[in-house]
């Protein structure tokens, strides 16, 4: 595992783009949790929340797995919803109060830093933060000290680019126009932790007991193209970024691109269907 020498400039870098995406997937939020439900299933039966408890989530952006768990807690437990953006805690917080909820609690945190008492929750949740964390060895040490003897540990991160072309297929479209960089190994990006045995040795060396790694294979579904167009604009904010950087030609080049190359994915219809493939990842302090 390259490690990143620059952490300070790549947390402001984050916390800048996700702050800047989090209008896109405040308007996703619906959308995003019912295409990714399988993962969420199984991080919730993994921790097996239950009434009384304290559960904590991780980079949560709009919070929709920590919101979906309250009633499991309920009565006496509660649920912290947290993220390092203040945007995104600001999208959970108005998902809760829509809801009416008064078992969650919305908290700015850093996952390396988490201002939380030792032993003070009884679970914790993170689907597909730590391996964008700059430091996520130090996130899992802190996850591991706020958690309670016993307490339990479900994550979700990105397995390989060859499983997931959803996601490779406008990023690599984009590198090669020249629109975007090749990923720096030494930074941490969606698939840094897509190796099991080190995804295990990480969870391991944290001091976590018995971790258990299980691919998670599930499908995004698009009504078209440009929905899928639309959502990934949406949701990645460094390739949004990228393209409000260059001219319309340039940006309807790259569409046309992207477009030729998921014809294998439609349908008939005129629809498509992406595998996704995630490694879902279980742990006891």
């Amino acid at each position: 595992m390259t490690v990143l020498t620059d952490l300070d400039g790549y947390r402001a870098e984050s916390l800048a783009s996700w702050n800047e995406a989090a209008a896109g997937w405040g308007e996703r939020h619906d959308w995003l949790f019912e295409q990714t439900r399988p993962v969420t299933a199984w991080l919730v039966e993994s921790v097996g929340p239950s009434p009384g408890q304290v559960i904590l989530e991780l980079a949560a952006g709009p919070g929709a797995l920590g919101i979906s768990i309250s009633d499991r807690v309920a009565p006496g437990g509660r649920v912290i919803v947290s993220d390092f953006s203040p945007e995104m805690v600001g999208l959970a917080r108005e998902k809760g109060a829509m809801r009416g909820l008064t078992n969650v609690e919305y908290r700015v945190l850093d996952a390396e830093r988490l201002d939380l008492a030792d032993e003070s929750v009884d679970g914790a949740l993170c689907r597909w933060g730590f391996m964008l964390m700059p430091d996520p060895v130090a996130a899992l040490r802190e996850t591991r000290r706020v958690l309670r003897s016993g307490g339990r540990l479900a994550c979700a991160v990105w397995t390989t680019p060859d499983r997931n072309p959803w996601m490779t297929i406008p990023v690599a479209s984009a590198i090669d126009q020249g629109m975007l960089e090749p990923p720096d190994p030494a930074r941490p990006g969606p698939f840094s932790l897509g190796d099991p045995d080190l995804l295990r040795t990480l969870v391991a060396g944290a001091g976590f007991r018995d971790p258990v790694i299980e691919e998670i294979v599930f499908s995004y579904r698009y009504g078209d193209f440009a929905e899928f167009w639309r959502v990934l604009v949406q949701l990645s904010g460094r390739l949004a970024a990228a393209l409000a950087a260059h001219s319309e030609p340039e940006r309807e080049k790259l569409r046309l691109a992207v477009a030729e190359k998921l014809a294998p994915f439609r349908d008939g219809s005129g629809s498509y269907t992406m595998q996704a493939s995630s490694w879902g990842v279980r742990a006891t302090r």
